[in-house]
């Protein structure tokens, strides 16, 4: 898993750096002291968790969370206890206090890479593209075929159908890409994912899909074309 640390305190940004570095199953892609470094960095790469402090100048680490460029698991890290009923209202992995003990940062890499493990057999049994989304009281089916493009709103994700039915859910960009099946979508921006089929024209830095053009970011460009027939 690609990891990133995101601490202003060097002491334990250090320590969190050497427990990555010992483990077979995290690469560090990166380290940060602030949160709109550590941004940045998340839209040149591809991250899967963020071991993020909350406390730091700027942007904070909770405010860091809401931005909807993040796609990654989150273990939170602060010295106060007070922050973790609120931190896993925001459905992070998990929440570490400093000092940092090893067994306890071991338990919550081991958690992180269950649930991406289990994410990833998720995706590959749900052949039938079957999803059922929550509206009010009722449960809503939609199948993968029939989307064209989701879009990031601040805390929710509007899914849009190509019938013109659209669907506003409170749900991460990362969690909307888990259950998405991965060869169907791509992420072309931090606010878009797109239903490569349902392509119509690229031209430049835009894409055509449905009667609306989006922005593709440099980032997510190679990306895309990645998962292009090119003739």
């Amino acid at each position: 898993m690609n990891c990133i640390i995101v601490d202003d305190d060097p002491i334990a940004l250090r320590f969190v750096k050497q427990l990555v570095t010992k483990s077979d199953a995290l690469t560090l892609i990166g380290e940060c002291s602030n949160a709109e470094d550590a941004l940045i960095l998340i839209e040149k790469n591809t991250i899967d968790l963020i071991f993020l402090d909350i406390e730091m100048p700027g942007m904070s680490g909770i405010e860091m969370m809401k931005t909807s460029i993040i796609s990654a698991q989150i273990i939170l890290i602060s010295s106060h206890n007070e922050y973790a009923a609120e931190a896993f209202e925001y459905n992070v992995t998990d929440f570490l206090t400093k000092p940092i003990e090893v067994n306890r940062f071991l338990k919550s890499v081991n958690k992180a890479i269950e649930i991406n493990e289990n994410l990833r057999t998720s995706n590959r049994i749900n052949k039938t593209g079957d999803l059922y989304l929550k509206q009010g009281s009722r449960l809503v089916h939609i199948n993968e075929k029939d989307i064209l493009y989701v879009e990031a709103l601040a805390d929710y994700v509007t899914i849009h159908c190509e019938n013109k039915d659209k669907f506003t859910i409170l749900s991460t960009m990362k969690a909307i890409e888990f259950k998405l099946t991965s060869d169907d979508f791509v992420r072309i921006h931090r606010s878009f994912i797109i239903r490569l089929e349902k392509i119509k024209v690229i031209e430049d830095d835009s894409i055509s899909i449905g009667t609306q053009v989006l922005p593709i970011s440099r980032t997510q460009k190679p990306v895309l074309f990645q998962k292009l027939h090119l003739l």
